[in-house]
């Protein structure tokens, strides 16, 4: 006989269910520290180099404008045995001189391959079907650590014929997938003594402190500690590889991080606004109008009779009109949450650009309750 669950048997489920949801919502909101800080002393390192991309289909660079590419054949040629007289005009449209960047990961080896990105420096018009020349990349010390050489992969395409044009994306820039090999190693040094030094990511007491109490209840108390608000000192074991299993076990522990302060990104150049979600407003009253002046010149040309000696007289006339846009006053209630904050800037049927007014305006006034930024 099979029996169904009486009312009390589901009320207390019930109840187990809400008293469970706010741990798994927490638990779905904890971040691994991997995620929030990094380890002292391991960085990637910027490389550069300048070089040549050969094997293009008439689209390279204009050698008469652009005299370093035609420098850099005559170099190149003579290195490989073959002597040109410097006064001599090249015009070979099918070479374009690059810059060639790429990031040098940290613990790299030599023979080990990676990606580099290949970008146009003179007139050149695509780099698409192209062939970067064997290059040297240098670090912010000169010396080389890595030989770049091979195929573009150029994402964009593009047609010209007289009086038109068609471009898909960007052709003066290609990668390379593992077209660079690292010749020079980087020493990189994981940790100092006893100790290994965590970076937050983000200044922030409130994490930070949480990042050292889950490191010392798994890890055992003492191992972490807080140098400041950024910097959490941590105890590991001398042994290399038990260092390396100590770190791979701490950077797998789950955080959950102090909410973010409230923050207003603005891009006036590209109209983008940007907020996260513990951005309020107070109740305000917005209004805003469009002003617009319209400039409109007109050429008149003053023509004498053909036999009165005059001469043919040419005059602008402007006219000038300013415009100003109805703005009505409309109230915007509080919002305590970003949904809140959206419906109510929706509201007030503005573009990017005259949002951006419309918070600086809000900022100013006290109602927005967020740091503006300005990028």
């Amino acid at each position: 006989m099979i029996r169904t669950p009486t009312g009390k048997f589901l009320h207390r489920l019930a109840i187990l269910a809400c008293a469970l949801l706010p741990l798994a919502s927490g638990a779905a909101w904890a971040e691994r520290i991997k995620d929030l800080a990094s380890v002292q002393g391991v960085r990637n390192n910027q490389l550069v180099g300048y070089g040549l991309v050969v094997g293009l289909d008439g689209s390279g660079d204009q050698t008469t404008q652009t005299p370093f590419t035609t420098q850099s054949i005559i170099n190149m040629l003579a290195q490989l045995g073959t002597t040109l007289p410097t006064a001599q005009s090249l015009q070979l449209k099918n070479v374009a001189a690059v810059m060639v960047t790429t990031s040098l990961p940290a613990f790299s080896r030599i023979g080990q391959q990676i990606d580099v990105t290949v970008s146009s420096m003179g007139n050149a018009k695509s780099l698409r079907g192209g062939t970067l020349v064997m290059t040297p990349l240098k670090g912010a010390d000169g010396q080389i650590y890595a030989q770049a050489q091979g195929n573009l992969m150029v994402g964009g395409a593009g047609a010209a014929a007289p009086g038109a044009k068609a471009v898909i994306n960007h052709l003066l820039a290609g990668r390379i997938v593992g077209g660079a090999t690292v010749e020079r190693e980087v020493p990189t040094s994981l940790g100092q003594g006893p100790f290994v030094h965590y970076e937050m990511v983000n200044t922030d007491f409130g994490t930070t402190q949480r990042v050292v109490e889950v490191i010392n209840r798994e890890m055992g108390a003492g191992t972490a500690q807080a140098v400041d608000g950024r910097v959490i000192e941590v105890h590991a074991p001398e042994d290399a590889n038990s260092r390396v299993a100590f770190m791979g076990r701490i950077e797998n522990l789950e955080v959950r991080p102090m909410k973010s302060m409230a923050k207003v990104i603005v891009n006036p150049r590209t109209g983008s606004v940007v907020m996260n979600q513990t951005v309020t407003i107070e109740s305000c009253a917005v209004a805003h109008g469009a002003l617009s002046v319209v400039v409109n010149t007109d050429q008149q040309v003053s023509q004498p009779n053909a036999l009165s000696g005059g001469q043919t007289v040419t005059t602008s006339q402007t006219d000038i009109e300013i415009k100003q846009g109805g703005g009505a006053l409309m109230p915007l209630k509080a919002g305590a949450n970003l949904s809140d904050v959206v419906k109510a800037i929706n509201a007030l049927g503005a573009n990017p650009q005259d949002l951006i007014s419309i918070l600086q305006s809000m900022k100013a006034a006290g109602a927005l309750r967020a740091d503006l930024e300005v990028i």
